[in-house]
């Protein structure tokens, strides 16, 4: 059965690519003018290392002959302003590697895939749901190419001592373990955690957290109606009962009270083993063991609702996108399809730390301790376009502080923040 789906996978790649390669020329089909435009120089922008890139591009490079990727390095700090400022003079890169949280941003400077030419069914079985957060009414916006899930990394040594087995694969299991793990001093001070959950400014992620808990309620985040985005964030009573688990974490009247304002960042405070759970990103993994190599831990998928019929976790995804501005259009588009379809997938999300996009690729199995979390989480994890990170961060975060403070309950509070999603669609 699984020869057959992967046969069937590979089906519908070569297709897509098919399609690809003859709306952009670089298969001709009658008119000697199409063939005008494949080929040549791409330049390409990212954030990745150029030494890390080199070899990818090299073996791209040889084995598509016509095409001649230029890699060009910038800085993850000044990417989107360097863009922007590249873009609009007209110096800009062909093609380039697009968040999913730049998305909507650049929706009018990226060239919109029409589904003519890669179509939505076809698209949906070469890549992961993630993926989808580039799908639009008009088209593509971008090919997929790493999912970075947002994954639970826990402290063994912490589990072991709590007498816990198994960390919790659900969000009442989670309750249960943080009443036994959380230990306080004789000033009630917090001395070990359970997991960083309840407040905003000193927990790594809050938003990617918020999303996932959401996400799992079945609701989207966002929705489009007409052409035009708007928040889907008080489209259910659901949502508003997620803040209230999330907050009762820092509560300390709540049974389940395991994190204050007074605590380190969540990252700092798991590294230094007085953190049970950690909600980060499958690419922080390096970043974990380098700040502290003797810390034992592991990773596992995040908690779901209990008894839910479907899974989901929080994810960033990185896609290629075409500018619309590209002097080699054809080519940029061709070498966008072949990269994300082809061999530079896998060793590009490899070299990033996250998981392929690709389902094919997510089919294989990793031997290691982590990845099979990371390629396992991938599978069912789900992102959102976000009208503007910065903005839509300090929303979040004023939601949550608006509970705790009680200032508004926690479906005020929800209402005020979902209208201000919206608004940030049309500023």
């Amino acid at each position: 059965m699984k020869n057959f789906q992967m046969i069937v996978l590979v089906i519908f790649m070569a297709l897509a690519v098919f399609g690809i390669l003859v709306f952009s020329g670089a298969i001709p089909l009658g008119d000697k003018k199409q063939k005008e435009g494949s080929g040549g120089t791409v330049v390409l922008w990212g954030t990745v290392q150029s030494d890390y890139m080199h070899e990818m591009v090299q073996d791209f490079n040889d084995t598509y002959k016509i095409y001649t990727i230029k890699y060009e390095q910038k800085s993850p700090e000044n990417f989107d302003r360097d863009l922007l400022e590249a873009l609009a003079s007209g110096k800009g890169p062909d093609l380039f590697f697009l968040p999913d949280y730049l998305a909507y941003n650049y929706s009018n400077k990226i060239y919109t895939i029409p589904y003519e030419s890669f179509p939505v069914a076809n698209f949906k079985n070469t890549f992961a749901g993630a993926g989808e957060v580039f799908l639009t009414s008009k088209g593509i916006l971008a090919f997929p190419i790493a999912i970075d899930p947002l994954v639970m990394y826990y402290n063994r040594s912490m589990l072991n001592d709590s007498g816990i087995v198994y960390p919790p694969a659900n969000w009442s299991e989670m309750v249960e373990m943080a009443r036994v793990i959380t230990k306080t001093d004789d000033s009630s001070q917090i001395i070990k955690g359970a997991v960083g959950l309840g407040q905003y400014f000193n927990i790594l992620h809050a938003k990617d957290i918020l999303a996932m808990l959401f996400l799992q309620t079945g609701n989207k985040i966002v929705k489009e109606e007409g052409g035009r985005f708007y928040s889907a964030l008080s489209d259910s009573d659901k949502i508003s009962a997620t803040l209230d688990f999330f907050t009762n974490f820092s509560n300390p009247l709540s049974a389940e009270y395991s994190w204050n304002r007074s605590l380190p960042i969540s990252q700092d405070f798991f590294s230094a083993e007085k953190l049970a759970f950690y909600f980060g990103f499958a690419s922080e993994l390096r970043t974990l063991v380098n700040k502290n190599p003797n810390q034992d831990f592991l990773a596992s998928p995040v908690p779901q609702l209990k008894n839910s019929n479907f899974k989901a976790t929080s994810s960033r995804v990185i896609g290629l996108a075409v500018s619309a501005f590209s002097k080699n259009f054809n080519s940029a588009l061709t070498v966008a399809s072949l990269m994300s379809t082809g061999n530079f997938a896998l060793p590009y999300a490899n070299t990033i730390g996250t998981a392929p996009a690709r389902r094919d690729l997510l089919a294989l199995k990793p031997t290691d301790a982590f990845y099979p979390t990371f390629y396992a989480s991938a599978l069912f994890a789900k992102s959102w376009l976000d009208p503007s990170p910065t903005e839509s961060d300090a929303v979040f975060r004023k939601m949550i502080d608006n509970i705790l403070s009680n200032s508004l309950s926690s479906e005020a509070s929800l209402r005020d923040a979902s209208n201000k999603i919206s608004n940030l669609f049309i500023k």
